[in-house]
């Protein structure tokens, strides 16, 4: 989530107590709890653009009246219910922090987040899928690891960013492989046949054309136009590659790399798979992020109520 522009403070800490706070905070957030470096950025961005916009010291100063001015300021910029919302989300996880230290302030209780609407995601159709995954046709190593990257993709519903640091040492044999994902959480994902086969070839070809130094230990490479391995790949890559091929494939419609995860969810979840079963291999926190994907199934309740309602009435 992309944090606005600060305010007065700009992206420095105030040296004020309520600084030295939010400096511990950022300090708890990275160390004991583990978040990555881009949320506990995103937590300074949003933090201090409430200190900034509010002129608050001191924890004590931060009361209902100064967060509703300052929500109302937000609203009134025309910034996104969304964004908003991760406003909030800092600010009273903020309080929580500030709350266990027995620092006296704002109970985060008292700071509900705004109502957006339900997230909508888009899903390639089944049939622009499987011409998706077979536009690779040629032999190249080009070719073959953009087959491999499609094919694992779609099979294991990784995120892009996990499936650009996968290593060249996965066991395909195993049919499985463990994933450190968000948090530094550790998952199973699951390789199909389609999947481990593209990959060994790719790997076999990959093997002949050499490596390119700090790519020897990446899975997935960048490849220029004369065939050689110059780098580990990149997240904007493989958003290239898999918009490349989808326009190979003669997909009209808008299409960006994490589409084929939405699109290993969906395929799960039509198939019959529990939710519960889907939040775990896709690595969601809360089951709330799985169901965005329900909305998508809806149209197979059609063809259930189709054949199976009313039947007695027809008799």
């Amino acid at each position: 989530m992309k944090a606005p522009t600060n305010g007065p403070h700009g992206n420095s800490i105030p040296k004020s107590e309520i600084g030295r706070l939010l400096q511990d905070y950022l300090n708890y957030l990275e160390i004991e709890k583990n978040r990555s470096p881009r949320t506990s950025e995103n937590y300074r961005h949003y933090l201090l653009a409430f200190l900034g916009s509010t002129g608050v010291s001191r924890p004590a100063e931060i009361t209902d009246s100064v967060v509703r001015d300052f929500r109302v300021a937000l609203a009134r910029r025309g910034i996104k219910r969304i964004t908003q919302g991760y406003y909030a989300i800092a600010l009273r996880n903020f309080l929580k922090y500030l709350a266990k230290r027995d620092v006296e302030t704002l109970a985060a209780e008292k700071i509900e987040l705004p109502k957006v609407p339900a997230r909508q995601i888009d899903v390639l159709e089944y049939g622009d899928l499987e011409r998706l995954l077979a536009a690779p046709k040629g032999g190249s190593l080009r070719d073959l690891r953009d087959k491999a990257v499609l094919e694992l993709f779609f099979s294991t519903g990784l995120r892009l960013s996990e499936l650009c640091t996968l290593p060249r040492t996965i066991d395909l044999r195993r049919g499985e492989l463990s994933v450190r994902g968000k948090g530094d959480k550790l998952r199973v994902v699951f390789i199909s046949g389609t999947a481990r086969e593209a990959t060994e070839r790719y790997l076999a070809a990959r093997a002949k054309a050499g490596g390119a130094g700090d790519a020897d230990d990446r899975l997935f490479v960048s490849i220029d136009r004369r065939g050689r391995v110059i780098g580990p790949i990149t997240q904007r890559a493989v958003q290239r590659l898999v918009v490349a091929r989808a326009t190979q494939a003669g997909i009209p419609n808008k299409i960006h790399a994490h589409l084929l995860r939405h699109s290993f969810a969906t395929d799960l979840l039509v198939n019959g798979a529990d939710l519960r079963s889907v939040q775990e291999l896709l690595g969601h926190a809360n089951i709330s992020t799985t169901q965005i994907y329900t909305h998508l199934t809806n149209k197979q309740l059609r063809e259930v109520h189709k054949a199976f309602h009313g039947k007695r009435r027809e008799e």
